[in-house]
């Protein structure tokens, strides 16, 4: 199940959302030049990717923020930017350029602090945007509860294409990401999936939103909108020009 756009269009240039999705981008691609040397690799993951363990002994606070730009492969980078270009610009709309990047690196550093507080004695390298824009979600589900959002399912060989409010979307994901770190957590191991990062990440996001929707008049602004974005009617999934025929 993959998003692949919403129907909320926004009315300013995401120039943040842009920014950071072209570092991790350029990150990404510093971290691939180095695969062909695995001490450089590694010396590159023990300097800036986020050891639980390192943090809870060591104090090495840096890694929760420097972690969330860095990412394991092509697949895990390309997963975590389609999210963020797709949820990303309508928070930064709504928060401004700044206060969306304060929220980001927040939502970022905190999803960290959850994977260290579940795992405090890990010593699986955690890297990736994950719960930063897990962070994104958080907020555009109490912002957006019912934005339209383009959902590809993908079973076997079955293909479709399946409008769904974001409340649906959303909250399957985060149900998938609970039932994976209690089962990770039942077993007693550490898994290749950051769940506790991903959850902290989401509730870190709604509550840092808070502020933002109760200013727009909390269960007001869902009532006066529906839940829909109050600018939906403003375009549709995407920037289509309309070329219209002479006469």
């Amino acid at each position: 199940m993959f998003p692949i756009r919403d129907h909320n269009p926004s009315l300013s240039t995401p120039f943040v959302t842009r920014a950071l999705v072209l570092l991790n981008v350029l990150i990404w691609l510093y971290q691939w030049s180095l695969s062909s040397d695995p001490h450089a690799e590694g010396q590159f993951y023990r300097a800036w990717a986020m050891f639980p363990v390192l943090v809870t002994q060591n104090g090495e606070w840096h890694g929760l923020l420097t972690s969330m730009f860095l990412h394991g492969g092509f697949w895990h980078l390309a997963g975590n930017m389609l999210f963020l270009w797709i949820f990303g610009d309508n928070l930064e709309d709504q928060m401004g350029h700044t206060g969306f990047l304060a929220f980001y690196l927040a939502s970022g550093i905190l999803a960290g602090l959850a994977q260290v507080a579940f795992e405090p004695m890990s010593k699986i390298p955690t890297v990736g945007a994950s719960g930063a824009i897990a962070g994104v979600m958080g907020g555009y589900l109490l912002l957006f509860p019912r934005a339209r959002v383009d959902v590809l399912f993908i079973f076997i060989i079955f293909f479709k294409i399946i409008p769904l409010p974001a409340f649906t979307m959303l909250g399957v994901w985060l149900l998938f990401q609970i039932w994976g770190g209690l089962a990770e957590s039942g077993v007693g191991t550490d898994g290749g999936v950051a769940y506790w990062a991903h959850i902290g990440g989401f509730a870190a996001g709604a509550v840092l939103t808070l502020p933002l929707w109760l200013r727009r008049g909390g269960t007001a602004f869902w009532s006066a909108t529906r839940g829909l974005p109050p600018h939906a009617a403003a375009g549709g999934p995407s920037a289509i020009p309309v070329v219209r025929r002479r006469r």
